[in-house]
């Protein structure tokens, strides 16, 4: 670019005079204002047609939005149908089931009672039930004893109830007679096909039962020897009011 600071302005308009000089800086200010302009054209239709392809392409992201959100809110709609459904199906199949275990248990029970030669000979605890109440660790209890011999004699004796778990975090076992005003006769069974023997607990605070031990005694007389059925239930299992027959017979 060294050749460019040789040149002297004066040096022009002395050589090509004053009207020469004049339209030679006219010429090349009209090029550059040509090159100008057509390299501006150039540009701005370059940045015209990136803005139109950006626009393009933002208007296709938005269309594909919108039929994404369409599809997200049908499927929505119908996973909202199905799960209703599902909930109808699900509650009306434990209706059918709980009914099925009733009618099962019913007849069970009365089977045992009316018809012992289709059931082994002996003492069955048939189930154990327990309500929770309004007051706080405050529980009803069930047991239902049947007795399943051909030829039934007055079965005698009594329940033994344990409640196991922790209490203040550490394992502990609770005697029915620790938590309950029962009597010993209201523990005693005498009975010839059933017998329900119920009542009253309230648990420690701070006790959380995991398992009940039931023992059916019969102690040893004239009419009958030593005998006893022993039943662990979790306690889940009776708390929910679902019994459990005993697989445990007495000869």
């Amino acid at each position: 670019m060294s050749w460019l600071a040789k040149i002297n302005l004066n040096t022009v308009v002395l050589r090509l005079g004053t009207f020469r000089s004049a339209i030679l800086i006219l010429a090349l200010i009209i090029t550059c204002l040509f090159c100008g302009y057509r390299m501006g054209n150039f540009f701005h239709g370059y940045q015209k047609q990136t803005m139109q392809q950006q626009k393009e392409r933002l208007d296709n992201l938005y269309r594909k939005q919108g039929e994404q959100t369409r599809r997200i809110n049908t499927l929505e709609v119908e996973l909202e149908v199905e799960r209703l459904a599902n909930q109808k199906s699900q509650k009306l199949l434990k209706e059918m089931e709980e009914q099925h275990y009733q009618v099962k248990k019913e007849l069970a029970f009365y089977e045992k009672v009316m018809a012992p030669e289709k059931q082994a000979d002996g003492l069955v605890v048939d189930n154990l039930v327990i309500s929770a109440t309004t007051s706080p660790n405050h529980f009803r209890f069930q047991v239902t004893l049947v007795q399943q011999k051909v030829k039934k004699r007055f079965a005698k004796g009594h329940v033994q109830l344990y409640f196991i778990g922790s209490l203040n975090n550490k394992p502990h076992k609770i005697n029915v007679n620790k938590i309950a005003e029962l009597s010993k006769k209201q523990l005693s069974f005498n009975f010839q096909y059933f017998q329900i023997i119920q009542g009253e607990l309230t648990f420690p605070d701070n006790f959380r039962p995991e398992k009940v031990e039931l023992s059916a005694i019969l102690p040893k007389s004239k009419w009958q020897s030593y005998q006893r059925v022993d039943e662990s239930y979790p306690w889940q299992s009776v708390i929910e009011n679902f019994s459990q027959t005993s697989s445990v017979i007495l000869d």
